[in-house]
């Protein structure tokens, strides 16, 4: 018999195996002397009572084998010699578009401005150390893109949009856990997500495709509504047939190029506001309801949002036991984001607090048409920047100072490396903004315990939540409306927001350019 039952655990059965056998054999009614094989399916903590549970769903099987898990096995599918498609970017959307087009037989050919996961390392330590932004290779640009760095969280609200399973079992095949599959919440940790980027890198070359790391698209050859060639560092020039863009939600300049060949591209909203602070401690005890978390509990988390009127405030990209990082990409500019290892266990929580950011916000900048939402953006940026002292140190304000409305005469120990300077974040955000905040921050307080933490320090910006600027596609084959063999993919383009959701439409990009 196998069948799949849900069952609720203590922490402590759920960390021993064999205590969840023997809760599963008095839930069914067996004797402990008949042979059962179980399976994790699916896991989540329910904290909302003062004592934490997991929800297990779970496969088994009384008196036989459970079936084998539907993995997937990587092929060597030789490709040197088939026609090519040319891929902009190598990070979530444009790596998985190549695993797709290996699978369906055509040689991928990905452009990446930014260096190999490795060597990408020594540009992070110089921002963090030096302060010095490598506009070509930082957290954003290189193998992998921002997604190595944003700590592989996995969850998404795309199921319908494509195969997330599939995507899940890839990643496992090249080197993640198998506990993504389980999760309610997967996350790798961006501490072991560089070795699956090069194990998936290592098989695209196996099979015969390219990857060309230091290679900057500098322009296009556009003829009869078609790309006939990019131009590549400004002056060697690939001839292509098909070109799936997925730059990421951070290539500027590749916006200007589009706007400056008159292909036509859109404004987009997205959001701003600040990254919060906490110590791990105080969001576990808020969460789990007790003086301290049990070991056999992940660090806690929280999603929270809030009506303030005019504008919705709300958590993002939240990082339990993680760290702020600097996610500048070009010199003189202040940009913050978070990650987490794969353990969690840094002292301390940090999540985007954000509010949206719409056309009324950027109407000042109208004169630069579809780019003005991408020039508000980089404003806010840089007066980041000037306020922080012209370095990678942050403008920082303690979260309850921040509400009252006063400079902090000092400030908490920080997770951002750079280091943080005191500053009156009003001072950086526009005025509906920090006031939507503050009012935002109130409510959190009132909905969440400790959330007003004396030691809770925000800095300034978070203003990467997603790119400025949409590519527009047709919706039947995916195709940009005016250039016919391009296909805006992914976060760049403004079709996907976080790993999994740049994956899948990297898959549906290379099945769309295939068929043409």
């Amino acid at each position: 018999m196998i069948q799949d039952i849900n069952i609720r655990v203590s922490p402590e059965v759920n960390s021993d195996e064999q205590l969840i056998r023997q809760h599963l054999y008095k839930k069914i009614g067996l004797l402990s002397t008949e042979q059962l094989q179980y399976r994790i399916l699916k896991r989540s903590v329910d904290a909302r009572s003062k004592h934490p549970v997991y929800q297990l769903r779970v496969q088994i099987a009384v008196g036989e084998k459970l079936p084998k898990e539907d993995a997937y096995h990587p092929h060597q599918v030789k490709v040197s010699a088939s026609q090519p498609c040319v891929i902009v970017g190598a990070g979530p959307a444009g790596l998985f578009a190549a695993l797709e087009l290996i699978e369906l037989g055509i040689k991928p050919i990905i452009i990446e401005r930014g260096k190999n996961v490795k060597d990408r390392r020594r540009d992070l330590a110089a921002i963090n150390r030096e302060h010095i932004v490598n506009p070509e290779s930082n957290y954003c640009f290189g193998e992998g893109g921002a997604g190595t760095y944003s700590d592989g969280k996995l969850y998404t609200r795309s199921d319908k949009r494509g195969d997330v399973n599939k995507i899940l079992r890839q990643l496992v095949a090249f080197g993640a856990t198998r506990s993504i599959l389980v999760d309610a919440h997967p996350h790798i940790g961006t501490n072991k997500l560089p070795k699956i980027i090069a194990n998936i890198r290592d098989y695209i070359i196996a099979c015969g495709g390219e990857v060309l790391f230091n290679t900057k698209l500098t322009d296009l050859v556009i003829k009869d509504h078609k790309i006939k060639a990019v131009i590549l560092n400004d002056n060697d020039e690939l001839a292509i047939q098909n070109l799936i863009l997925a730059t990421g939600h951070s290539a500027r300049d590749v916006f200007t190029l589009l706007d400056k060949k008159n292909i036509l591209i859109e404004n987009k909203p997205f959001a701003l506001g600040v990254r919060v602070e906490h110590p791990q401690l105080v969001i576990d005890q808020a969460q789990y309801h007790a003086p301290k978390r049990s070991e056999h509990l992940p660090p806690a988390s929280y999603s929270l949002v809030a009506q303030t009127g005019q504008k919705a405030v709300y958590s993002f990209c939240m990082c339990p036991g993680g760290i702020v990082a600097p996610c500048a990409t070009s010199p003189g500019e202040i940009v913050t984001n978070g990650w987490s290892p794969s353990k969690r266990n840094t002292p301390y929580a940090n999540s985007g607090i954000v509010v949206p950011v719409d056309e009324s916000d950027w109407h000042a900048y109208q004169k630069h048409g579809p780019l003005a939402a991408m020039k508000f953006q980089s404003m806010v940026e840089k007066k980041a920047f000037e306020i922080g002292g012209k370095t990678q140190k942050a403008p920082a304000q303690r979260l309850k100072d921040f509400i009252n409305g006063k400079t902090s005469s000092d400030l908490p120990k920080t997770s951002y490396q750079p280091g943080i300077t005191s500053a009156d974040i009003c001072e950086v955000l526009p005025d509906k903004f920090h006031k939507a905040l503050k009012l935002g921050f109130k409510d959190f307080g009132n909905k969440m315990q400790h959330f007003l933490s004396c030691d809770a320090v925000i800095h300034a910006v978070e203003s990467r939540t997603s790119s400025p600027v949409r590519i527009p596609r047709n919706r039947e084959n995916l195709q940009h409306p005016e250039i016919t063999n391009l296909y805006p993919c992914g976060e760049g383009a403004g079709f996907a927001g976080g790993i999994m959701s740049a994956a899948i439409d990297g898959q549906k990009c290379a099945v769309a350019a295939a068929k043409k």
